[in-house]
């Protein structure tokens, strides 16, 4: 048997297992990689938004990530809830150390459901300055694009100003956006690659974003090209949401697993 590809995630804790590491986790292991959890920050959440959360020390985040650094193999990164500035430059540095690894950037500041902040302060510069120009992948929702580049009228010229940062590619996910269909856009090599249409469905989901971020980690692990391990992840991450289920009061939660439980789905086609 062949050993599965490792992929270090970055991220906060989450008790509902809804988004943050626990998603991360699902995700990874329903996908064929071994999931190196680093924990930044330690929330207390449900499915209709965050308490509160304590950051990591810094130290501690740079210290969990090379004992995995320097055990294991890691094919692929993916970043998640950062917190700070302080923490965004050490994922920043460990990533320029470790550059032939594909980095897979979430840049998420602020709940999906609530608009709740996620950090002690604003991390768009940076995350411009310090890691999306080390990124393999930046995944940004539509309002998380415009916020990272505010001087675009255009989702397009939103993508070309995150492109020209270094990102090599950039998805822009559309759930936020008013269309009938919910429309994904790949950008890479300074143009628009591809459109991916899915189905709008009728629910609201809790870790959406960190389970397509976290497939495409692992799609990259397993050795695909970004435009194929992107729509593999796009497609499995629909069907995660399709399958979901309203475990709480608030949203739904994907079900990272539905091939274990839905007769004649399987993973990733």
């Amino acid at each position: 048997m062949s050993v599965p590809p490792v992929v270090l995630v970055f991220g906060g804790s989450d008790p509902t297992a809804g988004a943050g590491l626990a998603a991360d986790i699902l995700t990874l292991a329903s996908l064929g990689c071994h999931p190196a959890p680093v924990v930044t920050a330690v929330t207390a959440q449900d499915t209709r938004g965050i308490k509160q959360y304590l950051p990591m020390p810094t130290e501690l985040v740079i210290a969990q990530a090379r004992a995995v650094l320097e055990d294991m193999p890691v094919a692929a990164f993916k970043t998640g809830m950062l917190c700070n500035a302080d923490i965004v430059s050490a994922v920043a540095t460990i990533a320029a150390e470790y550059a032939h690894v594909p980095l897979v950037v979430d840049p998420v500041q602020a709940t999906g459901f609530t608009g709740q902040p996620l950090s002690d302060e604003p991390l768009d510069d940076p995350l411009r300055v310090l890691l999306l120009p080390r990124a393999l992948l930046a995944t940004p929702n539509s309002e998380e694009a415009r916020r990272l580049a505010p001087d675009a009228d255009t989702l397009d010229a939103c993508a070309q100003e995150l492109l020209s940062l270094g990102c090599q590619y950039v998805l822009i996910t559309g759930t936020h956006e008013a269309t009938p269909q919910v429309q994904h856009r790949l950008y890479g090599n300074k143009r628009l690659l591809d459109v991916f249409r899915f189905e709008r469905l009728p629910h609201s989901y809790h870790g959406s974003g960190c389970t397509l971020a976290a497939a495409c980690a692992a799609t990259l692990a397993h050795g695909l090209e970004p435009p194929n391990a992107v729509a593999q992840a796009l497609d499995y991450t629909w069907r995660t949401l399709k399958y979901g289920h309203r475990l709480g009061m608030g949203q739904h939660v994907p079900d990272r697993l539905f091939w274990n439980r839905v007769p004649g789905e399987g993973g990733p086609r």
